[in-house]
């Protein structure tokens, strides 16, 4: 009976952290995400009153274009003759990174049916793969403050505090390494501000992966 009523109250919890995030971001979303259409819409009326010749349903057609092509990982505003490419190695091999992490951006996926397929047999490989390897670090860094916490008992330091410091070290590691360092990269690079950087770090590194931010392209696709 304890067992039902503990199950019943941790699902409770969690159905009730669900329903205050939910409430969290509609407060902080809604009314930018209600200007933001305000705005698309009255740049629309703009554009179709200042370019007559054109109809409605032409300028749907147009943005419906333009849209697909940035889900498709397409910038129309890049030159015919830009040799970017977002399958060249350098993009496939960021690519197949978020794929074998679990990351998946979204604003880029295979649109063949080979490329899918072979997607498919890669990440099934590549995950455990990838996890073996996360494994091995994580091994090797409590290897390293399993000696750091040796070396502080030895000098006479009580347990409980050794525990305590052990802990806190590989938490400040853990900030510094994939936190605190890589925005300031992004800041350089990316023309980001520190802010997005540790920001963009942190949907990496949980793998939620949101895509509105990606390393090497210039604009965020929010579709």
């Amino acid at each position: 009976m304890s067992q039902v009523v503990s199950t019943s109250l941790m699902l409770i919890g969690y159905l009730s952290y669900l329903l205050v995030g939910a409430a969290v971001f509609q407060a902080l979303e809604q009314n930018y995400e209600k200007e933001l259409k305000r705005d698309t819409f009255r740049q629309k009326l703009m554009f179709l009153e200042n370019y007559t010749c054109l109809t409605k349903e032409a300028v749907e057609k147009f943005v419906e274009v333009m849209t697909e092509a940035f889900k498709n990982g397409v910038n129309p505003l890049e030159n015919k003759t830009s040799n970017y490419s977002n399958w060249d190695f350098s993009s496939s091999f960021f690519f197949v990174e978020t794929v074998v992490t679990t990351i998946g951006y979204g604003y880029l996926a295979p649109r063949t049916a080979g490329g899918q397929i072979f997607c498919m047999f890669f990440a099934m490989f590549g995950i455990p793969l990838n996890l073996i390897v996360l494994n091995h670090v994580g091994k090797t860094l409590s290897s390293c403050t399993d000696r750091l916490g040796k070396r502080l008992y030895s000098r006479g330091m009580q347990k409980k505090t050794v525990k305590f410091l052990t802990i806190i070290f590989l938490v400040v590691i853990g900030i510094v390494l994939f936190l605190a360092l890589p925005p300031l990269m992004f800041c350089l690079m990316e023309d980001w501000s520190y802010r997005e950087g540790v920001y963009y770090a942190f949907i990496t590194l949980s793998t939620i992966g949101f895509g509105d931010y990606v390393v090497g392209e210039m604009c965020f696709y929010t579709f």
